[in-house]
């Protein structure tokens, strides 16, 4: 019985281990290598656990205008750089830049490098999401 009980034990701690290694592995999703810099409207923002994210409406140079996804680092993360989710909502509907590392199957979503809110408030994510 004890043998199996400490089979059962290591198995677990090991799916556990292995679960939470694949979710942070951000280099799976996104090119570290590919960024982007949007400038646009902020329209959506959904500050909570595990991940950030943000809408954001970006005019591009050719001059239209694309929806963007930007997942970011949890909550905590900008509590810790003095940034809360006030800010965040008061942001709506205005324009902000952030910077992004584009996600590899080419769509229009991306991991927060960087950002800056109204009030000239810049936040670097780097080298947590970096």
């Amino acid at each position: 019985m004890t043998v199996r009980m400490s089979v059962l034990v290591v198995v677990g701690i090991a799916l556990l281990t292995a679960r939470s290694s694949a979710h942070h592995n951000m280099t799976a999703m996104f090119d570290l290598n590919d960024r982007v810099t949007l400038s646009g409207t902020l329209t959506k923002v959904d500050f909570r656990n595990p991940h950030i994210g943000l809408d954001v409406e970006a005019r591009r140079e050719s001059g239209t205008i694309e929806v963007w996804k930007a997942e970011g680092p949890p909550p905590n993360f900008f509590k810790s750089r003095d940034t809360t989710k006030a800010d965040f909502e008061k942001a709506v509907g205005k324009p902000i830049t952030l910077e992004v590392s584009r996600a590899r199957d080419g769509s229009r979503s991306g991991l927060l490098r960087s950002i800056a809110l109204p009030g000239r408030k810049v936040i670097s994510l780097c080298p947590e999401n970096c």
